[in-house]
């Protein structure tokens, strides 16, 4: 038998800031929604998502990718978007593909 994750709604708000992003993540839309932070920088941007991606795209698909391993409870509440790569070594790849026009 698979085991399949539900569909999580993702809603992604980034600032800029120095050199990158803050990007404010809510999976779920009922009470018990999880929030996260993640930090992008412009080289992340550019490294893995396909020429222009916006940051909110990269984030969105990351956490679809996150999201189809995991559940939302287990995912780090603050982040630098590259430590996802050192969980899944498929990671960037993955991405790429998700985004891919």
């Amino acid at each position: 038998m698979v085991s399949v994750m539900p569909s999580h709604a993702i809603h992604v708000r980034c600032q800029a800031r120095d050199e990158g992003w803050r990007c404010l993540v809510r999976v779920g839309d009922h009470p018990g929604a999880t929030q996260h932070e993640v930090i992008v920088t412009s080289s992340d941007l550019a490294r893995i998502a396909p020429p222009d991606t916006s940051v909110e795209a990269l984030v969105e698909a990351s956490f679809a990718f996150l999201l189809a391993r995991e559940p939302p409870e287990s995912i780090l509440r603050s982040f630098e978007l590259p430590i996802i790569g050192s969980y899944f070594p498929g990671y960037e790849a993955d991405v790429r593909h998700r985004l891919a026009p």
